[in-house]
């Protein structure tokens, strides 16, 4: 068994002379922490937040065991924690491991085998416990995404149908031809805004339940996908759309997610650009090198206040109330980043522009 692979137990007691015999005894299958003082032991646990399992003698010169135990769990909930004793006083010692909220205790002398006996049915404990606490931080957090996504399914499909239907009402009783092309710009932008709510819904539960499917991918057919996608927004909005790709090297990844991540990071760049500015441009620029795909979206935009940088991809989260949008694209480009083993990163000047980097290793 590698060193990576082994139980990482940290021993804490006064003696030092049970310190050493206790690594020596079990330093071969476990990998041995040990401590003569708290002190050390608070060092111990901050450096190795992967210890499993915690011994402690309970008589100790600056703070009984149990005591210790009760002041660490809090802060170090995970490691299983057992105590070294040779009280035998049981139901001192039974308030005791109710106190410190212990695994269980040793009477000393112990015995190795029951050292062995007892890290193994503690590492199980760990286990058990660590699933459950990732399960419970993955529920909170679905959780707050299903309350946030109740409220936006509301307002964000709601909103724009009450709009249609109050510009429907209102164009019966207008003769203005004005007006009427008017009423049917109002019912034109709230269309796009269900259209690209509904299209962001889609990607989001395709990212949530599709697995990956892991293929070759030409950079040069996903591009020249993209600038048929975005032709006529380039065109209506005089914008320069410029494309680069170097792919000398095979890439193997989702296309999927490639799509999503940059259908996304494109549409909020054709989108948030300043509409009297006459040199508008979007750049994208891909080049994958030694097993690495790096995506750069660049445009001269709006661009982002430094104050919304660290929420943008947070879901329902909007910068901007100045063009619809859903609040979830930048969402989705974020998990679908994630899922396919990359990072993204994000600098912006407000009124100058921004640009999203993207990095992904192939598969």
């Amino acid at each position: 068994m590698s060193s990576t692979d082994k139980i990482k137990v940290l021993y804490l007691d006064d003696e030092p002379q049970n310190l050493i015999g206790f690594k020596a005894s079990f330093r071969l299958n476990y990998t041995i922490l040990v401590a003569l003082n708290s002190d050390e032991a608070r060092q111990h646990l901050k450096e190795n937040p992967d210890i499993r399992v915690f011994f402690c003698d309970q008589r100790m010169p600056d703070i009984s065991g149990v005591d210790f135990f009760v002041e660490i769990q809090r802060t170090y909930p995970l490691p299983v924690r057992i105590l070294l004793t040779g009280f035998t006083d049981v139901e001192s010692v039974i308030d005791s491991i109710n106190r410190g909220n212990i695994f269980r205790y040793l009477r000393k002398p112990y015995l190795p085998e029951d050292i062995i006996s007892c890290i193994e049915q503690a590492n199980k404990f760990y286990m058990v416990t660590s699933m459950l606490s990732i399960k419970n931080t993955e529920l909170e957090k679905a959780y707050k995404e299903l309350e946030k996504f109740a409220y936006s399914v509301s307002h964000d499909l709601r909103g724009p149908l009450l709009s249609i239907m109050g510009a429907a009402d209102v164009a019966q009783y207008i003769d203005n031809i004005d007006e009427i092309k008017e009423m049917l710009r109002l019912m034109e932008k709230s269309v796009k805004k269900l259209d690209t709510f509904i299209l962001n819904i889609h990607d989001y539960y395709s990212l949530k339940q599709g697995e990956l499917q892991i293929e070759e991918v030409n950079f040069a057919d996903i591009i020249k996908d993209q600038v048929e996608n975005f032709k006529v927004t380039t065109k209506m909005k005089n914008i320069n759309f410029v494309t680069k790709v170097e792919q000398k090297d095979n890439f193997r990844s989702d296309t999927m997610s490639l799509k999503i991540i940059l259908s996304n990071l494109l549409s909020n760049a054709f989108k948030y650009q300043q509409k009297d500015k006459p040199d508008k441009y979007v750049e994208l620029d891909i080049k994958v090198k030694i097993g690495t795909a790096t995506i750069q979206v660049i445009d001269n935009g709006i661009g982002i206040q430094d104050k919304f940088v660290g929420d943008i991809f947070n879901m329902f989260f909007r910068a901007t109330a100045e063009e619809v949008g859903s609040g979830i694209g930048l969402y989705n480009v974020k998990d679908a980043v994630t899922k396919i083993g990359g990072q993204i990163s994000v600098t912006s000047v407000f009124n100058k522009g921004t640009t999203f980097v993207i990095t992904v290793p192939s598969k």
